[in-house]
């Protein structure tokens, strides 16, 4: 027993209260727990009560959640009308810097934009040649639904003046304007004007190819010589004959010939041929007398005023009563092509 005393003694010591008290004395006091907040919000009293923000901060701080004691169900204070959360007041300002940032980045865009078309489209002949048959392409339309706004357009696109001059060498209309047509759609605008021609000297219907080309080459002789015009100026005379292909059948066309003495360019173009009833050709040969001056160059009697007699119709209108087709419109097509030809022509010489 006396063997078990010294560690009764040791035991019984720890166990008490005053000696465990002294032994916790000796722990140094816990120390503070670091803050993990970025920025430290500003006391409650110094915050404004007007935004929504703030008042809800303050509501949640000053009054937790209650805990209805029937339900023991965790009730949230409603918010008052007009607060919003922190999200929603965030999206104002979001938006506008977004705004901001899209107006400027529109604004880099649409400079960089006008300097492509003003380095591009301004100085670029395809497109500026895109343009020009976009501009065409509308006065075209314009013409089919009203075919009397064509000679208002191009007329007066014509005394604004233009990349060219030409003088057509007769006052007629119906090849006036199909050539005034022609060369502005080539060149954009041009100034065509038609001067009286005296045809004299002229069958009243040529036969033959080379009847033809000597009748608009005296047209443009008379116009050059006669009424002094220019030789800077461009000349295009149109000339009509009759041509037999095969045995007894005719075929009525045009020679368009344009003369160019400044750039020295001499071309001629065809029209299309409408055929010709072989009876017509008869009668007009019976009313030319042997004693017809010019009756190596053709007959005296235009198959024109023949044929416009039988058909009822104007002179200028007998070709669209018989083949559909009328006479403008075949020399439209044929002034067309002259004009290519002679724009390409003079930009290469």
């Amino acid at each position: 027993m006396s063997s078990l005393l010294p560690s009764v003694s040791i035991i019984t010591p720890l166990s008490g209260s005053s000696s465990a008290g002294n032994l916790l004395s000796n722990v140094a006091p816990p120390s503070a727990l670091p803050s993990f907040i970025a920025n430290q919000s500003p006391p409650l009293d110094s915050l404004p009560k007007e935004t929504g923000q703030n008042a809800v901060k303050v509501e949640s701080t000053e009054k937790p959640e209650e805990i209805s004691g029937d339900l023991g169900v965790q009730t949230k204070q409603p918010q008052a009308q007009g607060q919003q959360t922190p999200t929603e007041s965030q999206k104002p300002l979001e938006s506008v810097c977004l705004e901001d940032n899209q107006s400027q980045d529109m604004g880099i865009v649409g400079a960089s934009l006008f300097s492509w078309v003003k380095d591009n489209v301004v100085n670029n002949s395809m497109l500026s040649k895109v343009a020009e048959k976009a501009k065409s392409s509308v006065n075209s339309m314009i013409t089919t639904l009203d075919p009397q706004m064509r000679e208002f357009i191009y007329t007066w696109i014509s005394d604004s003046g233009g990349d060219v001059e030409i003088v057509v060498a007769s006052n007629k209309e119906v090849k006036v304007s199909p050539i005034r047509e022609a060369f502005q759609e080539a060149f954009g605008k041009a100034t065509i004007t038609g001067v009286a021609i005296d045809t004299s000297a002229i069958p009243a219907q040529p036969v033959g190819f080379a009847a033809g080309v000597n009748g608009a080459k005296h047209r443009i002789k008379y116009a050059r010589n006669a009424l002094e015009i220019p030789k800077d100026i461009p000349i295009i005379a149109v000339q009509s004959f009759l041509v037999e292909i095969g045995e007894d059948k005719w075929y009525e066309l045009a020679v368009i010939l344009l003369d160019d003495p400044k750039n020295d360019v001499n071309l001629q173009m065809f029209t299309q041929m409408t055929p010709v009833p072989s009876q017509f050709v008869s009668t007009a040969k019976e009313s030319t007398p042997d004693t017809y001056p010019l009756k190596t160059l053709g007959l005296a009697v235009s198959i024109g005023s023949l044929m416009s007699t039988n058909l009822q119709v104007n002179f200028n209108e007998w070709h669209h009563a018989l083949s559909g087709v009328s006479r403008r419109d075949t020399i439209l097509l044929a002034a067309q092509s002259l004009a290519g030809i002679y724009k390409n022509t003079i930009t290469t010489v």
